[in-house]
This record gives C-alpha cells, structure tokens and sequence, in this order.
C-alpha cells in the first residue's frame, strides 16, 4: 500500500557501492613526467579508498576515557529566540520567517514574528509516556509549493502503542494543519529508545530515525523497524535502490538515534545513545561514518572494538553524554565551525563541536565543549539545526522530566557569534 511499510521482510546482504575511475592514458603524453603524475594520483586514489574501506575498524576510533572534551575555544554566544515552550522537539522553518515546533504532549505550534502563538495549529493524539509522544517535524523539500511536512510520534493503536510517520498540509493562511496520509507505520515503541529525529538527504529521500524499543537485538535484525535509520520516498514509499532490496532500512545496529547529517551525498555522520545498563554496560554514546546498509554494531561492539562487517564509531565516549540532535554547520556568522559537526547533549547538558579531519572526514581531528558550565549553560538540548537564514539554532529539553524546568520553559536558542 502506497504510504504504509508493512513489516516482513526478508534480510539480504550488505548493499556495495564501487567507484570506477578510467583514465585514457593512450590520449596522454607519454613523457615520463605525465606517467608520473598519473600513477602518483592513482597511487593516492587507493589510499584512499583502502582508509574509507578501514574507517570502521577501530583504527579511527577515538576514545574518551573521562570528561566529555576540551573547553571550547571559539567564543560564541546564545540569543533566546522564543520561550514558553514544553519538551520541543523538531522546528519547521517557513518561508516567511516563522517557525512550526512540535511538543512532545502533541503539540504543533507556530512562533509566528518571533511570537510563540498561544494555541497549537494542531493537536495530534499521542501516546506520550517515557521517551514516546511528539517528537521529531520535518519540511517537505518542496514545502514552499505544497506546504508538506512530516511529523514522528506515539499513537495507540487499538491499545497498542506504536510509533509512526504521517504526513499533514499545513493550511494556506499557515494557522491549521490537517493530516494528509500515513507514511510508515509499525515502528517499535517502548518507554525508552523510540528514536524519532527526521532528516530529508541530498537525494531527496525521507531518513528516520528509529530506535531498538529496548530489544538490543532487534537493531541486528532487517525484518523489523527498531534500531535503524529507515529510508523511503516522500510519498513513503520503498526506493529501488535501498540497501535491502523491498525494505525500507538503510542503516542497521543502533540504539537510538536522534540526531544525523550528511558529510556529502552518500556518507553520514551519526550519533546514537549508548546502553543504560543493559547487557551490564553503560555511557558509551558514539558518533559514527556511515554510508548505504553500514552495520553501527550495536549491541555486538563495545568501545573502540571492531569486527568484520560491523562499522565501528569515530568519536565514543565513556561516560554517558547522551546526544541529541546533530548538524554539520554550514553558516558564516562562525567560521571556524564551517564543516563541523554540532551536536546537542541530554545528560551532559553542552553543545559539541566535533572537527573530522578534511584529508579523512571518517577520522576526529578534535572536538569540544560550548555551554557546559555554569551561567552560560541551556541545560539539556534536543534539536540542533541549520536554518535558512545560515544560522545554527537549537532547543533545549529541560522540561521533560529529567531536567530543571524553568517558570519560562523550554526554549529555541539562536548560537551565532
């Protein structure tokens, strides 16, 4: 059924991209100079191609036995953008300056001229216990056109709790919403580990988010939904050239990711929590290189630790972070973060830089911490995301149950110098 993913489907293998290079060297000059160069470049051309081959086995890991990182050194401030807010999760940003925010009670709100609007456009009906509810919004690419967008949260479905993806129509006057189909439905749901973050990519495809639903094995497992980073069509359906053929999986083992981006066309950079006490473990968050059907090795890996057919992470941490969102900067108001990864932390309550080597963007060059103490701390933070006006804003979570909610709430944070 077109905008419905049924689950049972058979596990295929590992989908396998090659980049063929021809070089015509009867059409070059054949003094020793151009053989030279043209062996040099293939020379270095496998050199690389043999360290992305290695990116994921443990010889790129870097491990942070204590602490989160460094003080961050580029001096940034936070300009509040609006308050009142409960638990956002996902912002939609119009083409007009205003913003749609999802609450995880069940909430789409719109922060109109910089005004938090007193009633919601729309209130969807959730199921909004634990980590469940609201979570993620994400824009139609060509939402200017058709006023699209797409939205992750809990439903009760005949007194069973499931998570799913629908797409609503936001009205023309931009104060209503109403429900347009369904998208994916069936996703594992649980108190914790529900995923929920919604990124369009370059190709013009819908990734989810998902998480394992508190079956560490279910992310391991291709015949269901949990664990995974999904990959389907705007109109929700499955692309031929996924991974596994028939399914909507994209990435497999992970435990519950809220936040990705795209380092370029075909390759990720991710974030996953790591386990709270299962399987005897704790801490371990990880930001991990990946590219079409990567095994992230959760619950197989710990550490830096590496096995065949399992990618292990780039940047892992001892102590539990857990990350939130995550977006590369792309804006000039601060330039040395230009190409970074910024992401959001729950528990340790900072925003992160992680700066990937630009001659190995599957390795850590450095990374620290901005807003992680005292006076200039935003607490927990959830989204992180680019907006069109190039700038970097984030909202925070200090209202859902495991922060310290301020009489003014939760808010959207504008980062910028």
């Amino acid at each position: 059924m077109v905008g419905k993913i049924l689950v049972g489907l058979s596990a295929l293998g590992l989908f396998a991209c090659t980049n063929l290079v021809s070089n015509d060297l009867a059409s070059q000059s054949e003094s020793p100079t151009a053989t030279t160069s043209s062996e040099s470049t293939s020379q270095q051309d496998n050199q690389t191609s043999q360290a992305w081959a290695n990116r994921g086995t443990g010889e790129a890991c870097q491990f942070v036995e204590s602490g989160f990182g460094p003080q961050g050194q580029v001096e940034v401030r936070a300009e509040e953008v609006v308050s009142g807010l409960e638990v956002p999760w996902g912002i939609v940003f119009l083409e007009n300056g205003d913003m749609l925010v999802s609450e995880r009670p069940g909430r789409i709100r719109l922060v109109q001229n910089g005004q938090l609007q007193p009633a919601a456009i729309a209130n969807i009906e959730v199921t909004a216990s634990g980590e469940g509810g609201l979570l993620d919004i994400e824009a139609h690419p060509n939402f200017a056109n058709n006023r699209f967008f797409y939205v992750y949260y809990t439903a009760d479905e005949g007194g069973t709790p499931v998570n799913r993806v629908e797409r609503w129509q936001l009205s023309a006057n931009g104060q209503t919403a109403e429900r347009d189909r369904l998208i994916v439905d069936n996703i594992p749901v649980a108190r914790f580990h529900n995923g929920g973050r919604m990124r369009f990519g370059p190709d013009g495809m819908l990734y989810i988010g998902t998480g394992d639903a508190t079956e560490p094995e279910a992310s391991q497992d291709v015949d269901t939904l949990a664990g995974k980073i999904l990959r389907v069509t705007p109109e929700g359906e499955i692309p031929d050239d996924n991974p596994f053929p028939n399914n909507p999986v994209f990435l497999t083992g992970i435990r519950n990711t809220q936040g990705f981006d795209w380092y370029d066309e075909s390759t990720l950079w991710v974030t996953d929590h790591g386990p709270s006490g299962e399987l005897g473990r704790t801490g371990q968050d990880k930001v991990s290189v990946a590219t079409a059907g990567d095994n992230l090795g959760w619950p197989t890996l710990q550490g830096c630790e590496s096995q065949e057919g399992l990618i292990s992470p780039a940047l892992i941490w001892r102590e539990a972070v857990p990350p939130g969102g995550a977006a590369i900067y792309t804006g000039e108001a601060i330039e040395e973060w230009q190409g970074n990864l910024i992401i959001g932390t729950l528990g340790s309550e900072h925003l992160h830089r992680v700066v990937f080597d630009p001659e190995a963007p599957y390795r850590v060059q450095t990374h620290e911490v901005y807003f992680g103490d005292g006076a200039n701390s935003l607490g927990r933070i959830r989204e992180v995301i680019m907006g069109p006006d190039n700038e970097l804003y984030v909202t925070t979570s200090n209202c859902d149950g495991r922060g310290s909610c301020p009489p003014e709430g939760d808010k959207i944070v504008r980062i910028t110098r």
